[in-house]
């Protein structure tokens, strides 16, 4: 009984230093930062809770044009590339999904997910058609706002969003692990790449390469590996 009695004053206290430090009320969100820092001077928060609250209170002003991955860095596939082709661009890349551009290189036909190519790559007699395993594509806008895309993935359980610009053009595209990541921190998994590398090597015979990085430190790197 005592227990108990001490358990519920330690609660009533904990809940009235929180109700205290809102205090009066913050009236802006610069304010509200202010007593978010001395909760955490306090030992009310820690400090990764200090930063992810304030990541959460900017993440409502970012758009998806602040986050999202630029068409030039796109890992795509194209409606007329074969099986095995296919096969290749997921082993090598790492990633699960996909977005398939049209003949044209234009047009976003739908997104490929890399478990969808296991079938085929099982059954050897069965005829490929990629346009039969395609998934539905979702587009938004670059001014979309984080935290509305965020409950429509959640809403509609998708992953991935074509990201178009002003013109109705493939600016890029968007995953819910993007948008995640603005409020958790970078979610990292054996596939990713440092942001300051521009090879991340798996193997003596297997690397992953950023699309952007320069050919002479390319050239210079890999001379040096293998000493040609």
């Amino acid at each position: 009984m005592e227990a108990k009695v001490h358990a519920n004053t330690q609660q009533h206290s904990w809940l009235s230093r929180i109700k205290q430090a809102f205090s009066p009320p913050p009236k802006n969100k610069k304010q509200l930062s202010k007593i978010l820092v001395q909760a955490e001077q306090d030992n009310l928060l820690t400090v990764d809770t200090l930063g992810m609250v304030e990541s959460v209170l900017q993440f409502a002003e970012m758009q998806v044009r602040d986050i999202m991955v630029p068409r030039n860095q796109m890992v795509k596939v194209e409606e007329d590339q074969p099986l095995q082709e296919l096969l290749k661009i997921a082993i090598d890349s790492g990633h699960s999904r996909f977005p398939a551009i049209d003949e044209s290189g234009n047009e976003v036909i739908g997104i490929l997910h890399a478990k969808d190519l296991l079938q085929y790559k099982i059954d050897k007699q069965g005829k490929f058609d990629l346009t039969n395993i395609l998934r539905p594509a979702v587009v938004v806008p670059e001014s979309k706002h984080l935290d509305v895309l965020l409950k429509e993935f959640r809403t509609n359980r998708n992953h991935m969003a074509i990201v178009i610009d002003e013109y109705g053009s493939i600016a890029g595209f968007v995953t819910i692990e993007d948008i995640l990541e603005q409020i958790v921190g970078d979610i990292e998994d054996e596939f990713d790449i440092d942001e300051d590398a521009f090879i991340k090597k798996h193997s003596e015979k297997r690397y992953i390469i950023k699309a952007h990085m320069p050919l002479e430190d390319f050239n210079e790197y890999f001379n040096e590996m293998f000493d040609l």
